[in-house]
């Protein structure tokens, strides 16, 4: 391996697991909703407000970072963010009040838009053309891997310790994260296109930047309005994901385990039920291979799998957790080695597993190719501000899912108990992924224009010596 090559796999691998830290951070909350209420003495509806707002710190924030990408050294940026999310996550772990955690998770979630977005601009100028869905998907990977990490690490340490120290062994790591950003190097803008490279191997710079003025041309660009409204209708599903939790809790206390046995167990089911995520290399791989023939391919094979995910969620939400057979213990190695037993002896878990396996794996065929698209229909200067514009139309459909989640969960609680009432609610909040699967639909005559398009200008400026 050329040492110009062993640069690029280590930059790729800092940033993937950079995507995976900045949702180890998000995982973590939800599972310790319970304690934190209990602790600070607020109700735990209360929890789910402080989610959609460090959400929209995320956003909004990630939206100045993106179009700072466009314009100085994101190596320096990349740091920079991080050292705020680390103090904004150890700042949490002191909390004393409502207000104390609101603030301190605005300031993590300001640190986190600078990850979402600079790390994807970054990134998209080491992964080659070809294999860009491919590669990008571990980036994708990574983070819902990162936010299932951040649930076992919460549920864990939590039973064994209580919630503030998660948040402390985490922002510990983050610290130690810095010092491999010191060996990145800087990626060229454009390093990464076709049209560029003689430019690049003459030494030149791909000099265009960002202009406040091109920011309207972005926005009202066709494909990316429709990978915003996509990513704001998928996100409204998939935000509310992170009830899952909640839900298993509440069916395995219905089978009369004790809470702290649920939490753990629960965090587990979780984990396990988001291995088809892993997946997400294989759809990217087919969005690359599709897309060499036709340019609207790539959308119109992520339509299919997007739609295919919402009954496979619907049943999954529905599909009993019977016959469960735990040791009285709060031992996590213990019950998480029991469950596997279950997982081969007890045809409901292994239905379970299935199917969830179906569902997470449709899923996970969304991301990959979204960033694959952001990509391909974006000049390199433009990528992380779009990407930013994208991610804050992501962050609002989590926060209507968050809050959809609460609105609809206060009516269903006057008609049904635990489970019943998580399961209407949340099989409810799968519906929008129907527009989100027909923007896909409706984009992929448009990629073809302005794929075009971008390979053009690219051209016009790769031939500038």
């Amino acid at each position: 391996m050329s040492l110009q090559k062993f640069k690029t796999v280590y930059a790729i691998t800092v940033y993937v697991s950079l995507a995976a830290f900045d949702n180890i951070v998000i995982g973590l909350f939800p599972p310790l909703y319970k304690s934190i209420s209990h602790d600070l003495n607020v109700a735990i509806s209360s929890m789910g407000v402080i989610s959609a707002i460090n959400i929209l710190a995320t956003a909004f924030s990630s939206l100045y970072w993106g179009y700072l990408s466009g314009k100085y050294t994101r190596k320096r940026l990349v740091m920079i963010g991080t050292l705020i999310w680390v103090v904004g996550v150890y700042l949490t772990s002191l909390s004393g009040s409502f207000i104390h955690l609101l603030l301190c998770q605005i300031i993590t979630g300001v640190g986190l838009g600078c990850i979402a977005s600079i790390g994807f601009s970054a990134l998209t100028d080491y992964v080659p053309y070809h294999s860009r869905g491919m590669i990008l998907s571990l980036w994708g990977m990574s983070q819902g891997f990162g936010g299932i990490a951040g649930a076992l690490i919460a549920a864990i340490i939590s039973t064994m310790s209580n919630w503030r120290i998660p948040f402390e062994i985490l922002a510990i790591i983050g610290m130690l994260l810095i010092v491999f950003y010191f060996f990145v190097e800087e990626p060229r803008f454009g390093n990464a296109e076709p049209e560029l490279q003689k430019l690049m191997d003459r030494g030149m710079d791909y000099s265009y930047r960002i202009g406040i003025g091109q920011i309207m041309d972005m926005i009202g660009k066709r494909s990316n309005l429709l990978l915003f409204l996509q990513g704001f209708f998928m996100n409204i599903a998939t935000g509310s994901l992170i009830w899952l939790p909640t839900l298993y809790i509440s069916k395995i206390e219905q089978l009369g385990y004790g809470t702290k046995i649920a939490v753990i167990v629960a965090a587990f089911l979780f984990g396990i039920f988001q291995i088809g995520g892993t997946f997400s290399s294989f759809f990217g791989y087919l969005g690359d291979v599709f897309q060499r023939k036709s340019y609207k391919a790539r959308a119109l094979i992520t339509a299919v799998f997007v739609f295919l995910t919402m009954p496979l969620y619907i049943l999954l939400f529905i599909f009993p957790i019977d016959q469960l057979s735990l040791p009285n213990t709060t031992n996590s190695v213990t019950l998480f080695i029991s469950l596997l037993g279950d997982l081969v002896s007890n045809p409901w878990i292994l239905s379970l597993f299935v199917i969830s396996l179906l569902a997470s794996a449709a899923q996970s065929a969304n991301t990959p190719n979204w960033l694959a698209l952001i990509t391909d229909v974006n000049l390199p200067e433009h990528r992380g501000t779009v990407f930013s514009i994208a991610n804050l139309a992501n962050s609002l459909g989590r926060t209507v899912g968050n809050l959809g989640i609460g609105a609809v969960l206060a009516i269903a609680s006057i008609y049904l108990d635990s489970p019943g009432k998580y399961i209407l609610t949340m099989s409810i909040l799968q519906l929008p992924l129907i527009p989100s699967a027909l923007c896909y639909y409706f984009m992929a005559k448009y990629n073809v224009r302005d794929i075009h398009s971008v390979k053009k200008t690219l051209g016009k400026r790769g031939k500038i010596v």
